[in-house]
């Protein structure tokens, strides 16, 4: 098979394709043979050694995947000829810029029948990490005023879908030009955080989710109401930090995704709803991934990128 690898952290151009051995399945494990990855900003950073989560090269990234199930020894939730998707094995290394992945059943499920393989392959670890921040940690309720910073992004535009699939009231910072496209996804209130300083006008929010991280973290303190909870999917905790949130009596969370069946099968019911999508903003072939890396270096992203095998 052919797999997407680098033998030295760097720019995009150290991603090089090669062949490799098939990779064979343990028990309970299915081989799944690869239709589309899911591309994540995560990956960039690992590249370029920002983030030593895999450790040293030669690795070959990646862990969001839509594809079909080739082999299934061992287990009984899956059966060749099953499409499926998810997130398996993170954080450890997945090897999924590959044609065919290697995963534990229970990390991927049936992918719904209305969702192509891009748009699968580009929902795991967004939709895992923002179900996981509003609904298992977040604790989110019908009627809850809820805050969604970064709304355009990929983890942001599906938070919002969460959130008003749950009956919350959403309001989220995104650019000017991103304005219609959260609108489009549900969200009841838009802040131009080029041109409004958020905590000017939000007040008495139940729960914020933060995919921006920096001083946005410090500044929410203010906007939300006795008792309230920040949830942040990018900025680690910080024990002074959750000192002052818990000294003005609300609650400071940081949320580390993992591979999770019962979430991910609860993004695949609000999928066969209607009531969550996924936006690709663009699709590279498997051969222009270098590509597709200088787009998620150059951030500002619209939803996700995603490489098609």
């Amino acid at each position: 098979m052919r797999v997407i690898t680098q033998q030295k952290l760097g720019g995009p151009e150290v991603l090089t394709i090669v062949d490799a051995p098939e990779p064979r399945p343990l028990p309970t494990e299915v081989l799944v043979r690869v239709k589309a990855i899911g591309l994540n900003p995560l990956e960039a950073r690992l590249r370029a050694g920002e983030f030593p989560l895999i450790g040293e090269p030669p690795f070959v990234l990646g862990w969001d995947i839509s594809g079909v199930v080739e082999k299934s020894p061992g287990t009984w939730r899956l059966r060749p000829g099953d499409e499926v998707f998810g997130m398996p094995l993170f954080p450890r290394a997945a090897n999924a810029y590959a044609e065919f992945v290697s995963a534990p059943a229970l990390h991927l499920t049936r992918k719904p029948p209305s969702l192509s393989h891009v748009e699968a392959s580009a929902l795991p670890i967004v939709g895992l990490t923002a179900w996981q921040g509003l609904v298992d940690l977040g604790g989110i309720t019908a009627g809850d005023r809820v805050l969604v910073h970064g709304g355009g992004g990929g983890v942001g535009h599906v938070a919002i879908q969460i959130a008003k699939a749950f009956g919350a009231h959403v309001i989220t910072t995104a650019s000017g030009s991103k304005r219609a496209f959260v609108e489009g996804f549900g969200a009841d209130e838009v802040i131009d955080y080029t041109t409004t300083e958020f905590t000017e006008v939000v007040r008495d929010v139940d729960l914020v989710l933060d995919t921006i991280g920096g001083d946005t973290v410090k500044r929410s303190l203010g906007v939300l109401r006795p008792g309230g909870h920040l949830v942040t999917a990018v900025a680690e905790e910080d024990t002074a930090l959750v000192a002052e949130y818990e000294a003005a009596g609300m609650r400071f969370s940081g949320i580390a995704v993992d591979p999770d069946p019962v979430a991910l099968r609860g993004l695949a019911d609000l999928v066969d709803q209607g009531r969550l999508r996924v936006h690709v903003q663009e699709t590279f072939p498997f051969e222009r991934v270098a590509d597709a890396h200088r787009l998620l270096d150059a951030g500002h992203l619209q939803g996700k990128l995603a490489l098609t095998v």
